[in-house]
């Protein structure tokens, strides 16, 4: 969503904007597509080989080498596939700077979840030498301090997400009652740390109701679900599935949104939530931590759940105010700063930047 948004607003302030991108679609494929104008955006469809997440495509990577050379800067938003690293390297061959937004893949979370051993060796070999001669746009100062350990860029760029907001909607206004209203909104995975929730949540003395809005894996939630049965909490869940158009209605309706992540570059689903009032309580490794905190509309957490149940009982207990006071000033916060027409000058700014050095 935030880089379609971003495609979209560059063409709207006047950029020449071309999209290549393979058919992946989950496990299943979109129809190959050449100069398809979605929203504005010249895009490209290009088949891929491989239905992994390597998403190998000699087709997107052939074409490339023939057209680069026509264009200002090449943007590449993630890493650990072929089509990033090898379009990497196709832009440098063909002398074109690149901007890489490495989308929370450049993590030390990232080292360490998941093929290890196989991202090691490509990022001593491949990845590290091309990102070094990158420049790299981050979305939070926590992802900048993050990267900057790993490599050693031409130059890192920190602008936030685009967010797509709310229009003409009107968010509830009501007090919190008794019972505290926890939401969840997120993909449902083990990075988010919903078992630190429920730990958490096993020693939380105030009411509350928890609603997990989000999909994942059936495996996974099925472990979620048995957790949340042993530690006694399954009756004050309630599992949503996956919210989508209506999703801010379901935001404005709780007190508190909860994501104790082990790692978010940014974390859309807080400006999202902020943008109709709802309070945040979000772990240290989120990367939207220090603007939450700056702008007083939240709580920040460790990941231990001893303090995840002490936050929740004192904003329960103690901070109704405070929930209020929020719910009232947070979404004007956030429709200043996430202004499309504010972002898109930043993004402009930075490529003319690159263009001039």
């Amino acid at each position: 969503m935030s880089v379609a948004m971003l495609c979209e607003q560059l063409v709207i302030a006047g950029a020449i904007v071309t999209v290549f991108t393979t058919t992946a679609n989950g496990a299943d494929d979109l129809p190959e597509k050449a100069n398809t104008n979605v929203d504005g955006v010249n895009v490209t469809y290009f088949k891929r080989l491989t239905k992994d997440h390597t998403h190998f495509s000699p087709a997107l990577l052939t074409k490339l080498w023939k057209e680069v050379k026509h264009n200002d800067v090449v943007h590449i938003h993630a890493w650990w596939n072929t089509v990033s690293v090898l379009s990497c390297l196709i832009a440098m061959l063909r002398g074109v700077p690149v901007v890489v937004s490495p989308r929370g893949t450049l993590s030390p979370y990232s080292f360490s979840n998941k093929n290890i051993g196989i991202k090691k060796i490509i990022h001593t070999f491949l990845g590290k030498p091309l990102l070094n001669k990158c420049h790299i746009h981050v979305t939070s100062e926590r992802e900048k301090r993050a990267i900057a350990q790993l490599v050693a860029p031409v130059s890192i760029t920190t602008i936030a997400n685009f967010v797509k907001l709310p229009t003409n909607f009107q968010a509830t206004n009501n007090a919190p009652d008794d019972t505290i209203r926890l939401l969840f909104f997120s993909r449902i995975e083990e990075k988010k740390g919903l078992d630190i929730l429920f730990k958490a949540l096993t020693n939380v003395t105030a009411p509350y109701h928890l609603t997990i809005a989000g999909a994942g894996d059936e495996t996974y939630i099925s472990f979620l679900k048995q957790l949340a049965a042993d530690n006694n909490i399954a009756q004050f869940i309630t599992w949503a599935g996956f919210y989508n158009e209506n999703k801010f209605e379901l935001l404005s309706e709780h007190d508190l949104f909860v994501l104790p992540s082990h790692d978010e570059n940014f974390a859309n689903t807080v400006i999202e939530s902020l943008s109709v009032g709802t309070a945040v309580l979000i772990s240290e490794n989120v990367g939207l931590y220090d603007y939450v905190e700056q702008n007083k509309l939240g709580w920040v957490c460790g990941m231990d759940p001893a303090a995840v149940t002490t936050f929740i009982n004192n904003i329960a207990i103690h901070c109704r105010e405070e929930l209020i006071r929020i719910r009232q000033h947070a979404p004007g916060i956030i429709y200043n700063d996430f202004k499309a027409e504010k972002l898109v000058e930043k993004y402009l700014a930075m490529y003319n930047q690159i263009l001039s050095s």
